[in-house]
């Protein structure tokens, strides 16, 4: 399986205001528990969307006008604490493809950068701008071009930013390393190989 570029991520939104936004916030710790990410979504939020016996707290997440929303916004240093993969994996799982925040914690970002999510930072006023922008409108689509570096949505472009070398990962298809492992194990093997060490 070949990894693919990423130039450009498009869909509709969702706004999950709130600084430092932590990863327990995202995915609480007895969902670490798993042998594997793939029902990971179930768990996405959960303390904060339910109570402690199941009922809905109304977030977002839940809102049927936001259902199918694969672009997530949300305010400075999203995903801190600590450094769990599971949490960009539960975001990516419950069908999330990028998020536009203010800032991002950098582990959080490497992890998503690593499943080919591009995470793009805007200020807080042109979040403030498309969060309302997609309550008013929940079919707004949102379009982030990695090339341009702007996100766009209506008559709107804004200027994102992102560091340039996840960029060029992203962009280049060189965002999976265990992927471009698999790639490439029998060039790998005939290299061992030739080593007289190996």
């Amino acid at each position: 399986m070949s990894i693919s570029s990423i130039t450009q991520v498009s869909g509709t939104g969702v706004y999950i205001p709130g600084a430092d936004i932590d990863t327990d916030r995202i995915i609480p710790a007895r969902y670490l528990r798993c042998v594997t990410f793939d029902d990971l979504a179930e768990g996405l939020f959960r303390d904060v969307r339910t109570d402690p016996e199941g009922n809905t707290l109304n977030h977002a997440l839940d809102d049927p006008k936001f259902q199918g929303a694969s672009i997530m916004l949300s305010g400075p240093n999203f995903g801190c604490g600590s450094s769990r993969e599971h949490a960009p994996q539960a975001i990516r799982r419950a069908g999330f493809n990028a998020v536009i925040a203010e800032s991002f914690a950098e582990i959080f970002f490497g992890n998503s950068t690593g499943l080919g999510m591009p995470c793009v930072c805007a200020t807080a006023d042109e979040i403030k701008a498309l969060g309302a922008a997609v309550e008013a409108n929940p079919q707004l689509e949102v379009s982030i071009d990695l090339e341009s570096m702007t996100a766009s949505y209506g008559e709107t472009t804004i200027k994102v930013t992102m560091p340039a070398s996840a960029r060029e990962a992203l962009m280049s298809a060189r965002w999976d390393p265990i992927q471009e492992l698999l790639d490439n194990s029998d060039a790998i093997k005939s290299c061992g190989e030739a080593l007289p060490y190996v």
